[in-house]
Formats: structure tokens, sequence, C-alpha cells
């Protein structure tokens, strides 16, 4: 693990010298980390208390890989000479907290990083969104992480002093102990988030830049999950807590869901969407079963790829149209046609339709949420039922209807754009065939 923190420690001079080349290493990077697979569901690559089993490794492919595509999205960022070799340094320290927090072997060493990836974050929307209300979007995610993470810190401490060791391989005793589990708990379904405490999520997707969305969407959300299935290992005696998250996270998918109907900037659309299919997600890992946690890590990947390839797609109108209200991002099909395949690629995709892995997590979770209680069906219709009708109402009213005369200059899509789509689109569709890599991680 360590060779790989080092190769970006070595990157930082080519941030200030160019922009593709270091772009370039990322990606080289990616091949190094898949070159690494081992269908050992042991943990591999150990140094320096750092190491990954199956699940961290595939959401470090995950975070290497959106981290690359990020840098190709914000193009106009480099030509426009918009402090990019700052932005480029930034993403590299993203990428270095993301590397470390997904593969630290130590609940501290977890906290620390988990904590040190909001910093560069926050910087990227601050720094480079749009509007003016990025500061309030930007203090919104501050405190909404810090007050959830402040309990945590507390609770490892305890943990600590109780228990003699913060190793993850050590943590195979349950506890009982509701101030604990909220302790820890409260950090994560912050950073998922849960329905209920998701405000900060919209705010500070509508004020980023795409690349600042992209990585919210694709990576930063899924800390949040990846923590609760470290964590949850502990609190099995906890079992009837996990009733009352279910419930809020069911009926608030619902709820999102309906409320994505009624948007009309094409980010925040997106943006609640996201916060629907997250629901599911803590829901899943929540039940504690064994379907429930494949299909949430199968879940976060999809919704990484997909998310992401959608924020980029709106991101794509915007830098045409400098607009992204629906009201005139519309008859798209008529001005950027083979741009709508792409827009109709990843609303299906949204809505969990086949081949795209949606569709395997959301079988799977399905699966695991009906064992647990049938009255779930319920909920799990509803949320399937309108997460169709806002992918379709997305499509057709940027696609469709008559075009806004004011649209006098519009050009097609760059080789670049496609190349961003096809690379998001690709193993999002691609890794169902390789469904044992998800399953063999327990």
């Amino acid at each position: 693990m360590m060779k790989f923190v080092l190769m970006m420690v070595f990157m930082i001079p080519l941030n200030f010298k160019s922009f593709w080349l270091s772009q370039f290493m990322y990606f080289l990077m990616f091949i190094m980390f898949l070159v690494n697979f081992s269908y050992n569901y042991m943990l591999v690559d150990i140094s320096m208390m750092f190491g990954v089993d199956l699940m961290s490794y595939l959401m470090v492919l995950l975070s290497i890989w959106i981290c690359s595509l990020m840098i190709m999205a914000s193009y106009k960022l480099y030509i426009s000479n918009n402090y990019s070799s700052l932005f480029m340094f930034f993403i590299l320290l993203l990428m270095v907290s993301l590397l470390l927090t997904f593969s630290s072997l130590n609940l501290f060493m977890f906290y620390l990083f988990f904590e040190m990836s909001l910093i560069p974050t926050l910087f990227l929307i601050i720094g480079w969104g749009y509007q003016p209300e990025r500061i309030q979007a930007g203090i919104y995610l501050l405190f909404y992480t810090l007050l959830g993470s402040l309990p945590m810190l507390v609770s490892i401490f305890y943990f600590l002093s109780e228990f003699n060791s913060l190793e993850f391989i050590l943590m195979t005793f349950n506890i009982y102990s509701i101030y604990l589990y909220l302790g820890f708990m409260v950090v994560f379904l912050v950073k998922l988030p849960m329905f209920m405490i998701h405000l900060w999520l919209p705010k500070a997707h509508v004020e980023a830049p795409i690349s600042g969305s992209m990585i919210l969407a694709g990576v930063m959300l899924k800390l949040g999950g990846y923590g609760m299935m470290r964590m949850m290992v502990l609190f099995e005696k906890m079992m009837k807590l996990n009733l009352m998250f279910i419930v809020i996270s069911m009926i608030g998918s619902v709820l999102i869901s309906l409320i994505c109907l009624r948007q009309s900037d094409m980010k925040s659309l997106i943006a609640y969407s996201s916060v629907a299919h997250m629901g599911l997600v803590i829901s899943g890992v929540m039940t504690m079963n064994y379907w429930g946690l494949c299909g949430s890590l199968v879940m976060m990947l999809a919704h990484g790829l997909c998310s992401s390839g959608m924020f980029c797609l709106a991101n794509i109108s915007y830098e045409r149209l400098m607009s992204r209200s629906l009201f005139l991002n519309k008859g798209l099909i008529n001005l950027i046609p083979s741009m709508s395949l792409w827009w109709f690629l990843f609303s299906s995709s949204n809505m969990a339709a086949p081949p795209s892995l949606n569709l395997l997590g959301e079988i799977m979770l399905m699966n695991s949420l009906v064992s647990w209680s049938m009255l779930n069906m319920l909920m799990l219709s509803l949320m399937s039922f309108f997460s169709a009708v806002y992918s379709l109402y997305l499509y057709s009213y940027s696609q469709h209807g008559k075009f806004y005369s004011g649209i006098y200059s519009f050009s097609m899509g760059q080789i670049r754009e496609y190349l961003m789509l096809m690379l998001h689109w690709l193993p999002l569709n691609l890794l169902i065939i390789k469904g044992e890599l998800i399953s063999l991680w327990i």
C-alpha cells in the first residue's frame, strides 16, 4: 500500500508541470493496482498498518478511477488557467486520503484519514464552485460531518480504554452499548447521508464544480457505507435498534423520490436521487445479513459510476448553455443527438435497467430487505417505480420538446467528453459479469 502513497508523493511536481501527464499517471496507477488483484478473501498488500481485503480493494479502485475521470472532466478549468496546478494538488491530496482511509487496518487511522478527506473536498467546493452560495454549502458540509464525527472520536478513545486495541482484525466480539452504537454510527449516517440529515448533500452538489460533484457522488458517500460495514460486526446484539434506521431510510427514500419529481435543476435532481439510493444501502447494511452486505457493496459501486456519469452529462449541458435549469435544457436531442444516447444509457442505468450493476445491487438488496420483513415490499415497490419515473422525467424533459430559441451557439460533443462517459458506462455495465468479486469479501 505504501508504494502507491509514495508514488503519489512523487506525482506532486507533475501537478505543476503537466495537466494531462498527471492524469495519465492516475490511469497508470489504476492499472498497477488492478494487477494486484487477488481472489483470496484475506488481506493483501499489508504494510505499515495498511492493507486491503476485497471490499477495500474495490473501493480503492473506484477512488483512483473517479479521480482520473475528474481531471478529464475539468478541462475547462485547465484552458481558462483557473489555478489548475492547485486544483491538481487538491485532487492528489484527496486521492491519498481516500486510499489510506480504505486501506487502514486501525480504527484511529481510519478516523484520521476519513476526516482528512473532508478538507480537499471543501476546498474544491469553495475554490472552484460557481455561485456565491458555495461558502454556505461548504459550511453545511463541514458542520454536518464534524458534528457527526466528534461522538465517534470519543467512542474510539472509550473503546481503546475498554478493549486495549483498535485493530480491525481483532474486533470479533459483540458490544451491547447504545452510546457506543450511536457514537460510531451517526458519522456514517451523516456521510451517506440518511434521510433527515441529508440537507448538506444537495446543497454541496449544486454549488460544487463538476470535479467536486463527481468525487462527492462517486467516492465520498461510499466512505459512510464502508465504515458502517466495518463497524456493524461489533453490534450484532443491537439488531433491534437497526429497525429504527431501516424504517427512516425506507420511508425517506420514497419521500426523496417524490422530491426528485419537482426539481427543475438537473444537478439537484441527480443529487436527491443519490440520497434515495443511499437509503437502500443503509437499509441493506442494517439488516446485517449476507445478501444485504453484498448488495450494499454492489449498490455503492454502481451508484459511484452511474451518479458520477450523470453529473458529467449535466455539466456538459451546463458548459454550453450556462444553465442547469430543465426549463432551458429542453429539446437537446435536436441539437446534440449523440449526447442524447448517453443521457438515455445513464438514465436507464440509474433506474436499474439490465445489464447495469444497479440491477444486481437492487435485486440483492430487495432479497435482503424482504427476508428481513415483508412490509418492506411496499416501500421497495414504490421506490423502484419512482426511480424509473424521475429518471424518465430527467431524460424526457431535457432531450425532448421545443428547444429554447436563445441557444444560438451550441457545439457538438468533444471526443474527450465521449471517452469520459464511456469510461463511466463500460465498467458499470460489464462488472455484472464478474459478480463473484463482490460476494467473496466476507
